[in-house]
């Protein structure tokens, strides 16, 4: 693991003084141009090395294989694929982990901090955190039983991350299906996508503080979602009681370590656990329609998960960017830090 540095509190004021923010003045970089196999000569064992440790990670602990995936969606749709969401706060900078969809919800931010590791020794300052992130969800997809597939890769590391930028795009659990179509649209995502990324959550846990709503005051009514389905509902007010501990976690699906179709089988039985995914079914013809196909054909749904994952990881902001050598930190404070810390 990369040292954690621990600032003494009289050091914050000269780290507040030396920081800057260079995105916020340089001029927009160009496109950066992706392409399958970057890594093949310049760091032949980077695709292998990412695969490995998540495989490791999930022995350890199953549900990071949903954690690490989820890690691109919430880095690609704040201004794009560029591991902002890893950065930590700084005393300048407030970043997006604290953020209101990913405080209490995102994890496995140190299997990042692994690959990482594990790729410096190997091939110093070559892989991106921000490609480390896209194979990484990949892996844990292929190795939960999903599709595989041939990732883009050559993207940099953003050099801050905003707090703010994450709660303005990043959608709330109540969120419904029109909301969601508008938002997948600001990407240039499609109603097919939206419905396909959504079954992500194929794998993973939610927590009842994102579903007490639905079961006891939906939209204000004092009354449960008539959307979900009497017996799941049963199953819910007893892992949820009102009033009860918002940290209880439950599945996303009924095969919460299986990436399959069981999530759309789940939404047309009215047995989403989250809002925003039974709202696919439930509350949006649009969407209904691709629900049901993915329902009936676990292929389609894998060919159509896969278009998105690579489209979505398309998303850049345009911005310059680096090669961090810690995911956590950019280059220029992992400097300062060195040389206050360790050259004093």
């Amino acid at each position: 693991m990369s040292p954690k540095f621990i600032i003494p509190f009289p050091l914050l004021l000269l780290l507040f003084i030396l920081y800057y923010v260079s995105s916020e003045t340089a001029m927009a970089a160009p496109q950066i141009q992706l392409r399958p196999g970057f890594y093949s000569e310049s760091c032949p064992s980077a695709e292998s090395t990412v695969r490995r440790v998540i495989r490791r990670a999930m022995l350890k602990e199953p549900r990071s294989a949903a954690s690490v995936m989820r890690l691109q969606f919430h880095d690609c749709f704040v201004n794009g694929c560029d591991a902002s969401l890893l950065l930590d706060d700084t005393e300048t900078m407030l970043g997006e982990k604290l953020s209101l969809s990913n405080i209490n919800s995102l994890r496995s931010y140190e299997v990042i901090d692994e690959v990482k590791d594990e790729l410096e020794r190997l091939c110093p300052g070559v892989v991106s955190c921000a490609d480390i992130i896209v194979m990484a969800s990949r892996d844990a997809v292929s190795l939960s039983g999903g599709p595989t597939w041939e990732v883009k890769l050559g993207r940099e590391d953003s050099l801050t991350a905003s707090q703010e930028a994450s709660d303005a795009v990043m959608p709330s659990p109540r969120a419904n299906a029109t909301f969601l179509i508008n938002l997948f649209s600001r990407f240039n995502l499609s109603i097919t996508d939206l419905v396909a990324l959504s079954g992500s959550h194929s794998i993973g846990q939610g927590r009842c503080f994102s579903i007490v709503f639905r079961l006891y005051n939906q939209s204000g009514s004092g009354h449960p979602d008539p959307a979900i389905e009497p017996w799941f509902r049963r199953k819910l007010d007893r892992l949820c009681p009102k009033g009860g501990d918002g940290n209880v976690t439950g599945g996303l699906d009924a095969t919460q370590v299986k990436f399959d179709n069981q999530y759309f089988r789940d939404l047309v039985r009215g047995r989403g656990f989250l809002n925003s995914d039974q709202s696919l079914f439930s509350g949006d013809a649009r969407t209904r329609e691709v629900v049901m196909r993915f329902s009936r054909d676990e292929k389609a749904f894998f060919e159509a998960f896969v278009e998105g994952m690579v489209r979505m990881g398309d998303l850049q902001s345009g911005k310059p960017g680096e090669i961090r050598r810690n995911c956590r930190v950019a280059n220029a404070d992992h400097q300062r830090l060195h040389n206050i810390l360790f050259e004093a």
